[in-house]
């Protein structure tokens, strides 16, 4: 007797995906709620758990396969996997040390890849996510931590890299590959589009002054640290600033529907985060309620499900405001495109020592430019740069802006 293995149901703005990727082999053992097989959709990466202990028999979908829900992946036999002997005078094949079902199910699937890439004993790695969840950050400072001589030795390509088989070369054997695009880039791709095409789209400039600010956060960064369990980041006070603002501002926070303009009484907050698989806003729900640890809880434990692809639905969809941080990878100046419906997105960028003027002397500081862009069919110039100024004038005073006054 056979069981199926199904793709699960799809929330209700989903209607399909992709396979992305098989853990197990036919003829491999599987544990029951071991992770079988990864479905990528346009959001999300699901991943589909074994219905029960057995061997997988067959796999019906391959890597790239597009599904719907409840069709059949796969077939799972009950029992176990029978033992393969090599032929008489045939050494056994070296072998990866087997995983622990629980070690290996608390990994995500890039976590997963890295283990089985490297060879890693997924029990002798000790988890920083949630519940004790191991990360792709905590493979990567295992791996750190392990002697170079302990490590195993790729060999040395002799010869260019060549193609993948059955891709074609250009003239003069330049090597080129071509891949379908992933779902969450092809859906990147789209509304990028559709906001470049829907939106009348503006951005307005600032600088600020992060001296306040670094200050303030140097002060109290080891305290904050040792009471709450969590860094104090740069992040946390643009939120805070943001989400302050937003009430003085009720048109950035709202967006138009058809020949309406909803005016939402709340601050959902997005937090741009870079994956390898593409850019994900996770919503901070109402984050003028949320102090500077809430925060900072937040957005790491965003941080490590966005890489871990494991965010839910309902963490990424609506959002009233969006904020993105292109300074982390040095960006000095940028022009951030909405994330429709909402009518405006903040840009951060990276912080450099400047000259600046302060009571008619020349003094350095630490400078990050700002760039609000914003839907002119909504908000009007002067509200986006009062806006903006707002968050500059919070930022570069952030004890009134914390103490409320």
């Amino acid at each position: 007797m056979t069981i199926e293995v199904k793709v699960p149901p799809f929330p209700e703005s989903i209607s399909d995906g992709v396979v992305a990727g098989w853990h197990k082999q036919p003829g491999e053992q599987v544990r029951r709620d071991e992770a079988l097989v990864d479905i990528e959709t346009d959001k999300v990466v699901l991943e589909v758990p074994s219905p029960d202990d057995g061997v997988l028999e067959k796999i019906l979908l391959e890597n790239g396969a597009t599904v719907v829900a409840d069709q059949v992946l796969g077939l799972l036999r009950p029992g176990e996997a029978a033992a393969q002997e090599p032929p008489p005078g045939v050494a056994r094949p070296t072998q990866t040390p087997p995983q622990p079902a629980q070690a290996t199910a608390s990994m995500g699937p890039a976590a997963r890849k890295l283990v089985a890439d490297n060879r890693l004993d997924a029990s002798r790695i000790s988890g920083s996510g949630r519940d004790g969840r191991v990360t792709k950050a905590d493979v990567l400072d295992f791996l750190d931590r392990q002697p170079a001589e302990s490590r195993p030795v790729e060999p040395v390509a002799s010869e260019p890299p060549r193609l993948t088989p059955g891709l074609p070369e250009v003239e003069e054997g330049r090597p080129q590959k071509r891949v379908p695009m992933t779902r969450l880039r092809a859906r990147i791709a789209e509304r990028l589009l559709h906001a470049t095409q829907t939106t009348a789209m503006l951005t307005t400039f600032n600088e600020l002054n992060m001296q306040p600010v670094m200050d303030l956060r140097s002060r109290h960064r080891d305290d904050f640290e040792r009471r709450h369990g969590v860094r104090l980041g740069f992040m946390s006070f643009f939120v805070r600033a943001c989400a302050e603002a937003l009430k003085h501002h009720p048109d950035i926070n709202a967006s138009i529907d058809g020949n309406e303009i909803v005016y939402h009484g709340f601050c959902d907050i997005g937090i741009a985060i870079s994956t390898e698989r593409g850019l994900v806003v996770p919503i901070l729900r109402n984050a003028e309620y949320l102090s500077l640890a809430e925060v900072e809880r937040g957005i790491l434990d965003f941080s490590n499900k966005a890489r871990e692809g494991k965010l839910e639905l309902e963490e990424l969809t609506g959002g009233t405001f969006t904020i993105t941080n292109g300074g982390v990878f040095g960006s000095m100046l940028s022009t951030p495109i909405l994330n429709p419906p909402q009518s405006a997105i903040l840009g951060m960028h990276a912080i450099q020592d400047r000259p600046v003027v302060e009571a008619g002397e020349i003094v350095i500081r630490p400078i990050m430019y700002l760039a609000l862009t914003y839907d002119h069919r909504l908000v009007d110039g002067k509200s986006a740069v009062t806006f903006l100024k707002t968050i500059k004038e919070l930022l570069e005073d952030p004890a009134s802006m914390l103490l409320d006054l």
